[in-house]
């Protein structure tokens, strides 16, 4: 079958039937285009495949500090001899601290992988809870009279009170924090459990080195049936792709790796092959001859190109009409074109497709060529396709990748040269010495008749450091060599020294200011006198100056979760695989997935929620303990608010648990008040009535007083009556008696005057006589009756004369 190309392309035309796009013409096609554009035949090294491989491994070679030395050596060698150097030529490892820094700190990064349902029906579920809890809030006074009253709670929430958010602000709050679905926690749990069997932390681990050493990372997520999902690490230096400017890879129409495996591997993975086949790529002159890193005389490897190849199909459909009036879709090729009838109609739509491909190097041998079975769709766009590989080079401009250890390897070779140059001066260098006149020596006497050698003179001055010499000779002449002995300065070696110390300096400093990373990141010099929030602010302005390594790296993490989470449904269809998952994840989740073996019916968004930094957490902690000191939470908040990773929610947190403590001790202060005000009135109120219990018990008791005296008044009133009544009695007596006593007197005296009428007629005369005298001199004969005691009150007695 002919294939057409491209204009202006060597890939084959993509506007075709989608039978022809099967055929392995075709895929044979499209891996010679890929081979075209990254390799060249016959051993040349010049290709692009070989340029990336040579850079990538040189660009490790420096962050491992074991770049070649032949550079060095050429400028330190004269006519290219170096046999006169005692040098040692290891390179001095100036770029791994830098390398190890960042990659170290990136790996630190803690993260939790959060998944959200997006689909229309969880949101509209999550829509359907907002709601009803919104509802309670609003008639919570009315929930609680219907709860008295009808002894019902016709809540929508079932939330108690407590629970119930008091602010929209909270509110919202609260559905970001809320309890997960069923299905998105199961989700989580499936992601972790297959990025844990795949040890990803040791892939990442990989991936982050190649983003800060080499400016690129790549993974790989495929699916098959013996081991289900499988991440696999991705050498960049072995890996070719479409052109593209975009630094996260997401307009790639292909996307491919080279692999050396052995014969017996290659039949194990493709039993289809024929032993002429093999045959013939064992005995191949060329194999493996083009491609770096592969090169080898072992005839029983060979080298295979894998690749992904992205293009479209029409998926068309036969609408078919029945009798009793229903529409039945049945799936077609793209070249079914029915005739006009009114009971068929053509429906297709155009969408994105997987061709994977492998190939023997350098051979027209096609190994496979397929439409992908398990291809990765997002489900909020099932049209397009996701490619099994994932690649992020965070620093790409026009194709050209860069790196953080590529810009700085004009500095490395700076001080890896002043390294060498340093040995070479510290070679050349020799030891001060001195200089010894010996004319000098013989003008002087030392006077105990020993000779003043120049022996004696050198260990004189090298045990005592004196010298002995004379001004004047023995002739009395200026003696010129009255100092015998000089010491001999070589300082020209020191000064050189200075001057390569200062210019490794200087580079090393170059690439600090290069990189970002300063002092203060990697604790190489910290300033003793230096407060440590200044220190703080400088590793923070270092970890800035890094941040798009960081992004990259949790970019490819989230882009492997992505593929996972669209390829669980493989793993569920498959019964091999579903009962690995199902003897992984918990036991409280197996129910959970029979709804993952629908997922299909859920759009799950995935997201990395980052755990904060130590500068992060202090600040929060700081927030947290000033809050409680002066009362805005209380240790129940703190706790909670510590929970929660994120720190934008958990400062959200703590702002509305601050509010809502402040409005709750405002109410109470009002409450107080309002109690106080009762309190003080009814304290007012009962002095009130103490009062009046008071005059009223004053009244009681002064008319109780008064009608004591009244008492006592009618009491003594009754005495006095009685006594005067008593009085009278017994004057009416006296009186009756002085009147009886008297008429008796009377009687006796007429009896006596009758008797003796004429005896006592004198008698009488000369009695009547004495008794008108005794009247005149003592008066009338005493009145018995009382005088002023017969009167009662008001009520006078005196009134009343005896009878």
């Amino acid at each position: 079958m002919k294939i057409s190309t491209s204009y202006n392309s060597s890939f084959p035309d993509q506007v075709v039937p989608d039978e022809e796009k099967a055929t392995v013409e075709y895929g044979l096609k499209v891996s010679r285009a890929i081979e075209q554009e990254w390799f060249s035949f016959g051993g040349s090294t010049s290709n692009r495949f070989n340029l990336n491989y040579k850079t990538f491994n040189m660009l490790r070679l420096y962050a491992r500090g074991e770049q070649p030395m032949d550079k060095y050596k050429n400028e330190l060698a004269v006519n290219g001899d170096l046999s006169y150097m005692n040098i040692d030529w290891t390179p001095v490892p100036v770029l791994t601290k830098f390398s190890n820094i960042v990659c170290n700190g990136i790996s630190q990064k803690e993260f939790d992988l959060n998944a959200y349902a997006q689909d229309p029906e969880s949101i509209a579920k999550r829509t359907r809870q907002q709601e009803a809890i919104l509802y309670d809030m609003t008639m919570q006074q009315d929930i609680a009279v219907a709860a008295q009253v009808f002894g019902k709670d016709i809540s929508k929430s079932g939330m108690d009170d407590q629970q119930l958010p008091d602010t929209p602000e909270e509110l919202e709050l609260f559905m970001q924090l809320k309890p997960k679905m069923a299905i998105e926690i199961a989700e989580e749990e499936a992601i972790n459990t297959v990025l844990d069997q795949n040890k990803f932390e040791n892939i990442k681990e990989r991936v982050d080195q190649d983003l800060v050493n080499i400016g690129i990372g790549i993974t790989k997520t495929s699916f098959n049936k013996s081991e289900g999902l499988v991440v696999d690490y991705v050498d960049p230096a072995k890996c070719v792709w479409s052109y593209t400017e975009d630094p996260y890879f997401s307009d790639l129409y292909y996307f491919g790796e080279v692999k050396q495996i052995t014969l017996s591997e290659l039949k194990k993975e493709f039993p289809n092959i024929s032993d002429s086949d093999l045959e013939k790529i064992q005995s191949s002159p060329i194999n493996g001859s083009n491609v770096t890193g592969f090169m080898n005389n072992n005839r029983d490897t060979v080298q295979v190109l894998y690749f992904e190849y992205k293009t479209f199909m029409n998926q068309v459909f036969k609408i078919k009409r029945t009798d009793t009036g229903l529409e039945k879709a049945i799936e077609k090729t793209d070249e079914f074109n029915p005739p006009p009838n009114d009971n068929f109609e053509r429906v297709s739509r155009t969408i994105e497709v997987l061709y994977q491909g492998a190939k023997i190097m350098n051979t027209d041998i096609m190994l496979r060529w397929e439409l992908a079975e398990n291809m990765t769709r997002p489900m909020a766009d099932t049209t397009k396709v996701v490619m099994s590989y994932a690649a992020a080079a965070p620093r790409m401009y026009k194709g050209k990748i860069q790196s953080l250890i590529s810009k700085c390897i004009g500095f490395a070779d700076i001080i890896n040269l002043t390294n060498l140059k340093l040995q070479q001066v510290l070679s050349k260098m020799v030891p001060d010495g001195v200089y010894l006149d010996v004319d000098g020596l013989a003008e002087v006497d030392l006077g105990n008749g020993t000779t003043y050698n120049p022996a004696e003179a050198l260990n004189m001055y090298f045990q005592t450091g004196s010298v002995v010499g004379r001004s004047l000779t023995q002739e009395g002449d200026m003696n010129r060599g009255k100092i015998p002995i000089q010491e001999l300065q070589t300082g020209s070696g020191s000064s050189k020294i200075q001057s390569l110390i200062a210019a490794y300096n200087y580079n090393l400093q170059m690439i600090r200011d290069v990189t970002g990373l300063n002092e203060a990141r990697d604790g190489s010099q910290p300033d003793a006198n230096a407060l440590v929030g200044l220190q703080k602010i400088a590793a923070n302005a270092s970890n800035t100056a890094t941040n798009h390594i960081l992004k990259a790296s949790l970019f490819l993490t989230l882009r492997t979760a992505e593929i996972i989470s669209l390829k669980l449904t493989d793993v569920i269809a498959n019964p091999l695989t579903e009962n690995s998952l199902k003897n992984s994840i918990s036991a409280l989740n197996v129910n959970t997935l029979r709804e993952l073996a629908n997922s299909n019916l859920y759009d799950f968004g995935i997201m990395l929620e980052l755990e904060p930094d130590d500068e992060e957490k202090a600040e929060l902690t700081n927030n947290i303990n000033t809050s409680l000191q002066q009362g805005g939470i209380d240790i129940e908040d703190a706790i909670d608010i510590r929970n929660i990773k994120n720190i934008q929610l958990a400062n959200q947190m703590l702002k509305l648990k601050r509010q809502k403590k402040q409005q709750a001790a405002q109410q109470a202060q009002a409450a107080q008040a309002q109690a106080q005000a009762q309190a003080n009135a009814q304290a007012q109120e009962q002095i009130a009535m103490q009062e009046v219990q008071k005059q009223q018990a004053l009244t009681a008791e002064k008319i109780a007083i008064e009608k004591a005296k009244a008492d006592f008044e009618i009491q003594r009133m009754q005495m006095e009556a009685q006594m005067k009544e008593m009085l009278m009695a017994k004057e009416f007596e006296y009186n009756m008696q002085l009147s009886q006593g008297k008429v008796q007197a009377e009687q006796s005296k007429l009896s006596e005057t009758e008797d003796r009428k004429d005896k006592r007629t004198k008698m009488q005369a000369t009695q009547q006589s004495e008794m008108i005298q005794q009247r005149q001199t003592d008066g009338m004969p005493k009145n018995f009756e009382s005088q002023g005691n017969d009167v009662m009150g008001s009520f006078d007695l005196s009134s009343f004369e005896p009878s």
